[in-house]
């Protein structure tokens, strides 16, 4: 027999189901709008459009504070011209992964009839949409620690090339092209950038404001400074800020050396602490404790 709680539950489950399916109706016109992302990075990009639907009936408008933020990050990591884009692509992603997660649980409670199944996909669904909120912000971190990883690398062949006589256009152009990760990528694009019409110093104060590092925006201050001073002042500031990075990368290697070794401490305290006991529990047994 279905108690009282069990009548709201059901009815509350009905009415999102139904919602579901009237927003999963009338979003279908805009289901190309999602194809363009790819499913490694956009899981479910199939069904955006009924978060997409949601935010257009409730006629959201993209301009919080939080908005005004991710944009600027999704700037960075897609370029301005696609920013609104991908910002309404992580909106609709948040509400139709939380909403469809949430039609789920009113599922199971019906098939198990376990409040707790109600309530932990419940917390999952809460959790998922603060997560896919925060994706962006992890992307650029790990963007940031893979440019940092070829800094020293990229700007040892920029003063070793400049040193040699090249001038600096050149020097970047040479540079960009040996590698294809994100810092050479970045290199490639102010590189493009300059060929189709920015001044070199446009062009490279552009690139130090898409790269964020604080490492790689002084790098940018340091050529900007040189290409107003001349090429043999630029070789000798990118030597002095070349030998200064491969010491921020050494302490770096040092640091992260130091935090690997803290996180192994744990484990092996667990595992000293569960050999320990079954060496004690055969003996304090022997013993007759």
């Amino acid at each position: 027999m279905l108690t009282f709680t069990d009548i709201i539950i059901f009815a509350a489950g009905g009415i999102l189901l139904a919602l579901w399916l009237i927003f999963y109706g009338k979003g279908m016109k805009y289901a190309s709008f999602f194809d363009p992302l790819e499913e490694k990075e956009y899981p479910l990009k199939e069904i955006y459009f009924v978060g997409y639907e949601v935010l257009n009936t409730i006629k959201y408008t993209y301009h919080s504070k939080s908005d005004r933020r991710m944009r600027k990050e999704l700037a960075i990591l897609y370029g301005e011209k696609y920013a609104e884009y991908y910002l309404r692509v992580i909106h609709a992603q948040q509400i139709t992964i939380a909403a469809t997660m949430l039609v789920i649980s009113f599922a199971l409670y019906g098939l198990a009839g376990d409040i707790t199944a109600l309530a932990v996909m419940a917390v999952f669904a809460f959790t998922a949409y603060y997560y896919f909120g925060t994706v962006t912000r992890e992307k650029i971190t790990k963007r940031s620690e893979e440019m940092m990883g070829d800094f020293s690398e990229v700007i040892s062949k920029l003063a070793l090339l400049t040193n040699a006589g090249m001038i600096f256009r050149e020097a970047w152009r040479e540079v960009a092209e040996t590698g294809d990760r994100t810092l050479y990528l970045e290199m490639q694009r102010t590189v493009d950038e300059m060929d189709n019409g920015y001044a070199e110093v446009d062009a490279l104060y552009r690139f130090g404001t898409r790269c964020v590092v604080p490492e790689i925006k002084k790098l940018t201050s340091t050529v900007i400074q040189g290409i107003i001073l001349g090429n043999k002042e630029l070789s000798m500031m990118l030597q002095s800020q070349s030998k200064e990075v491969w010491n921020l990368r050494r302490q770096n290697i040092r640091r992260q050396g130091e935090k690997a070794a803290s996180k192994l401490m744990l484990p092996i305290m667990i595992m000293f602490i569960g050999i320990l006991i079954m060496v004690l529990i055969p003996i304090f047994a022997n013993l007759g404790v």
